[in-house]
């Protein structure tokens, strides 16, 4: 029988089943390699001690302090009438704070003997406020004699590794599971290649994984974890690296737009000037389009830089070259909106087979799922007999029924609704793989895009076109400043008495059913007693209060669609002055008139999301004004991340703000399946450096050895990237 190698050893067997199953559900910790890559969050000194000044509330802490002074109190309660019950304090001090502990009942004994003043020890718990003091109940420790043996040979370096844990297991304990497992790390296959690891100075991976758990000096921190960072990146690197070489390989048919064709015929009659950025993004497009490997590339701008412009240039060049190319819209509002502007800036040339149709002209259907059974029968026949060069649709063109003539471009809209399986599905339609064209209007910093879009080649649109107007943001605290908000529903009046339209957000609908919705309280709705504003009660208060003698509408994700249109329709004619909304009106929504964005309980949004909505004003000539409303207190965390949005409109800064506050897991979010993020040691933003060195050594490797059969090592570590659950990982963008 082979035996297991010592990495892929159960936990069970090693630490026995009861640490086993608490690692397994509360850390998704289940092999010793495992445990071995669940890195220390930080370091403690022995003759330094923990900071006690800034502990986090509700949060499971670790710190290291000396007891100075320890009471035992008796009082009388319900269990104990005679003043019986017992109740141990015991302040904890580290020269820059104080912390008291508490023990009630029979959990005093042990404490009461051990933590005498003077005594040092961690302490695990969970930080909580009682008459306004910081403490922890039951805190689970662990004395640092110094002199006991065990203790000495577990804390034998000055750095004490303090880990990720859980309530349910203390950072030392999980110290000494690895106290157990260490010795394995010398199997530790090194995924590597030698010369890499030689050229850039980096310690072997056995080395690294003992300096990272059992660390003599900070030197060695510093060496194990430059070590397990380009370790993340590499591996990651490869996978992408390899999918992008594997897509090079498959054949496509080359799309070159004909000089006297449709895409030449509508240039001519542009009624403006294509910006530089949109010049040099096209010219990349088409430089893609006419080779005979399909393109894959990320077209990323700012809200209103002109993408669909871009991609519908890019359209007509596959319809030039006879081909059919496809629009994929995550919505039946945003798919009618894209056929609209799609066929009013074609104009003729978008009748192709119709009275009045221009020569080279085509014929632009949609494709929604709501649609009626003639038309979606007519639309489906033009598609088939190639009368249709554009269709625009949701994902009911991924349906079987759906038969493309000859499919040569997908573009797909706002890439984030989008899952693999869809995307994969609508390039087989084609006979040959189409070329692929994604547009996302969030913007993405360059090394988030190298680790979760790295299959696919990036062109961004910086530049706003002509003739857009600069827009003003600011947060408006409605619960320290009311007559703020009541200024804010002035201005939409002002505005809406100078002929433009506003737009008012809120984070829900209103017609949820209560009983369902109270179950479900999220710890932010608990601590704020008031469920998010809805669209239904809001428009009504608006109607009948601030905004009263406005035409005030309400729009979202739950109306039928003919009416979310109907009001679309009303909107974008002028004769809604006021439209109530959820984040339906995020993408893709184009009303030049409107000219005020009020966006209520903002805190309740992502940076991105904001950054989104606003885009949707200064669409026209006139300036446009985002007034971001929120209930929370000035020093919070939320109001921050307000101020910030406030204070810029460049996308990409916004991104990478919202990153920085929040975590790495949360970064890669979709692009990992499994709740755990694969990266440990890697910070997306901090480590640029490495993801783009890492990347261009792995472009290297992949193209010298596809199969990686001279590095089984690396094959090891990418199959265990690339598990099961994980297949779709680099896709999920």
């Amino acid at each position: 029988m082979d035996c297991v190698p010592a990495l892929d050893e159960p936990l069970k067997k090693v630490l026995g089943p009861a640490t086993a199953k608490v690692m397994a559900e509360h850390l998704g910790l289940h092999t010793v390699g495992d445990l071995l890559h669940h890195y220390p969050r930080r370091y403690e000194e022995r003759g330094q001690l923990t900071h006690l000044a800034d502990l986090p509330m509700d949060e499971h802490v670790t710190v290291v302090a000396q007891v100075a002074d320890a009471r035992l109190h008796t009082f009388a309660s319900s269990r104990a009438p005679r003043g019986k019950g017992q109740r141990l304090e015991v302040t904890i001090t580290d020269g820059s704070g104080r912390l008291q502990l508490v023990f009630f009942g029979a959990g005093v004994h042990k404490p009461h003997k051990e933590l005498l003043p003077g005594t040092r020890a961690m302490f695990a718990g969970k930080v909580s406020v009682f008459n306004r003091r910081l403490q922890l109940a039951h805190p689970a420790y662990e004395l640092l004699r110094g002199d006991a043996e065990e203790t000495v040979e577990t804390w034998a370096g000055a750095l004490i590794p303090i880990y990720p844990a859980t309530a349910k297991l203390e950072s030392w304990k999980i110290g000494k599971a690895l106290q157990t497992v260490l010795p394995s790390a010398q199997e530790a296959a090194d995924p590597l290649p030698e010369s890499l690891r030689e050229g850039r100075g980096l310690v072997p991976l056995p080395e690294a994984l003992l300096k990272i758990h059992r660390p003599h000096t900070k030197a060695d921190i510093e060496e194990a974890r430059a070590r397990l960072k380009w370790d993340e990146a590499f591996v990651l690197q490869v996978a992408l690296a390899r999918r992008r070489y594997a897509d090079a390989q498959l054949p496509a048919v080359p799309r070159r737009p004909r000089p006297d064709g449709i895409l030449a015929a509508f240039d001519d009659r542009l009624p403006f000037t294509l910006t530089e950025g949109q010049r040099k993004v096209s010219e990349e497009i088409f430089a893609d389009l006419a080779t005979d490997h399909p393109m894959h590339r990320l077209l990323q701008g700012e809200v209103g830089s002109g993408k669909t412009m871009v991609a519908l240039r890019a359209m007509l060049a596959v319809v030039d070259a006879g081909g059919q190319a496809a629009m994929l819209a995550p919505t039946e509002v945003l798919a009618q909106q894209h056929h609209r502007s799609v066929t009013e800036m074609m104009g003729d040339l978008a009748q192709g087979g119709m009275l009045g149709g221009a020569e080279n002209a085509t014929k632009v259907v949609l494709l929604t799922g709501s649609m009626g059974a003639a038309a979606r029968r007519q639309a489906l026949l033009d598609l088939a007999t190639g009368e249709a060069g554009i269709v625009i649709g949701t994902h009911a063109l991924i349906e079987d029924k759906v038969q493309f003539h000859d499919l040569g471009l997908v573009v797909v809209d706002e890439q984030h609704r989008f899952g693999v399986e869809q995307r994969d599905a609508l390039r087989g339609k084609g006979k040959q793989p189409p070329h692929l064209l994604v547009m996302t209007a969030t913007p993405i910093p360059r090394t988030v895009a190298m680790t979760v879009f790295g299959d696919l080649e990036t062109s961004v649109l910086d530049q706003l076109p002509a003739g857009r107007s600069p827009i003003a943001s600011h947060v408006v605290p409605a619960a320290d400043k009311p007559h703020f908000l009541a200024r804010a529903w002035e201005r939409v009046r002002e505005e809406v008495e100078k002929g433009h339209q506003a737009y008012v957000v809120c984070p829900r609908i209103g017609d949820e059913e209560e009983g369902a919705k109270a179950k479900k309280k999220s710890p932010e709705d608990e601590a704020e007693k008031r469920p998010p504003l809805a669209v239904l009660d809001t428009a009504e208060q608006l109607a009948r209060g601030p905004l009263a003698g406005l035409r005030v509408e309400a729009l979202h994700g739950r109306m039928h669609p003919d009416d979310k249109d109907a009001v679309m329709r009303r909107f974008a004619a002028g004769e809604v002055d006021v439209l109530v909304a959820t984040t339906v009106i995020e993408v893709g929504v184009n009303v030049p008139n409107a000219t005020v964005m009020v966006i209520m309980d903002a805190d309740r949004f992502g940076v991105s999301q904001l950054h989104q909505l606003r885009g949707r004003v200064g669409r026209g000539s006139a300036p446009g004004l985002c007034l971001l409303v929120s209930e929370m207190p000035e020093a919070s965390a939320a109001r921050q991340r307000l101020n910030a949005v406030a204070s810029t409109l460049d996308g990409f800064e916004l991104s990478r703000i919202d990153l920085e506050q929040r975590r790495e897991g949360d970064v890669l979010g979709q692009a990992q399946s499994g709740t755990r993020s694969s990266l440990r040691m890697l910070a997306v933003i901090d480590d640029e450096e490495v993801i783009a060195e890492a990347r261009e050594e792995a472009t290297g490797i992949v193209a010298a050895d596809p199969e990686l059969e001279r590095l089984p090592a690396l094959r090891t570590a990418l199959d265990a990237l690339l598990d099961e659950e994980r297949e779709q990982y680099l896709e999920k963008g």
